[in-house]
């Protein structure tokens, strides 16, 4: 049987892609939501899942990094994906037909000088790839989907006008989730570790916890906090670290930050993508 990888979204989405970039050997499984994605590997329907967490020109996705502690799920790997929108229109349209251009409340603003500047009305889809295919079988050529090349093969739409966004170095970031975790493995190009921690009610509780990662030289890359529980006084923060818990100033890191929380969980343990250092070097 072979195995297979959820991802939020139809087939053609982002998701999709950086499925096929990153597990070419398994099975895409399209889910409608991140949750469903999430349930698809619990339940054992898929193998791993492929979320996407954060986007180079839009920011944080929505709500990702509050359903991911409460998986039960562990990030094993990590994947950037170049983002390249594409406008996307029946066989007989061309680029002056089109009148609106449909994509995800994600995607829009990403090419918002392209739509604006060929005169094109942004509409809400609820995925990029639907928005591709309800192209395909509507009947309408002044609308278009703002979507992947991928997509367009799949649903047999033309590509109007390729690389429309608004940046060049547009990328999503994709964590690869499993329903069990392999500290066992070290990457080429580093490794990661990923938890979420909350802090003891104390005076400078998170200035305290963040010392340990300074004095042992580990260089922590991201650090957000949002709201549980519907709180204003409750704030979890997520947090991504270079390294691996093995490795000793990890370790002592990792000790002192105990000192200070009254919850630590480690939610994963991966190689760094190569791509990741790309990015730093060139500045993106």
């Amino acid at each position: 049987m072979s195995q297979k990888i959820a991802f939020q979204g139809e087939l053609g989405a982002y998701g999709h892609e950086a499925c096929v970039t990153a597990r070419p050997d398994y099975d895409p499984l399209p889910c409608t939501t991140f949750e469903a994605a999430i349930d698809a590997v619990r339940s054992g329907a898929a193998d791993l899942g492929m979320i996407a967490v954060e986007n180079s020109t839009y920011g944080r996705v929505a709500d990702v990094h509050s359903l991911l502690p409460e998986s039960g799920l562990h990030i094993v790997d990590e994947t950037f994906v170049r983002v390249h929108i594409n406008l996307l229109g029946k066989q007989d349209a061309s680029l002056g037909d089109i009148k609106e251009a449909h994509g995800h409340p994600v995607i829009l603003p990403q090419c918002g000088e392209f739509l604006r500047a060929n005169g094109i009305t942004p509409r809400t889809s609820t995925d990029n790839a639907r928005a591709a295919r309800e192209v395909a079988t509507g009947d309408d050529p002044t609308i278009a989907a703002l979507a992947s090349e991928l997509a367009a093969e799949i649903y047999g739409l033309k590509v109007l006008a390729r690389h429309i966004e608004d940046h060049a170095r547009n990328t999503t970031r994709f964590l690869i989730m499993a329903r069990q975790p392999d500290y066992t493995r070290r990457g080429p190009s580093g490794m990661m570790t990923s938890f979420v921690f909350r802090v003891r009610n104390i005076p400078a509780a998170l200035y305290k916890a963040m010392g340990g990662f300074a004095t042992n030289g580990v260089n922590m890359t991201k650090l957000e906090s949002y709201m549980v529980g519907g709180e204003f006084t409750a704030t979890q923060f997520y947090a991504e670290i270079e390294g691996h818990p093995d490795d000793a100033n990890v370790k002592l890191a990792m000790e002192e930050l105990g000192y200070f929380t009254d919850h630590l969980l480690v939610m994963g343990v991966y190689p760094a993508a190569a791509r990741r250092h790309e990015k730093v070097a060139s500045g993106a």
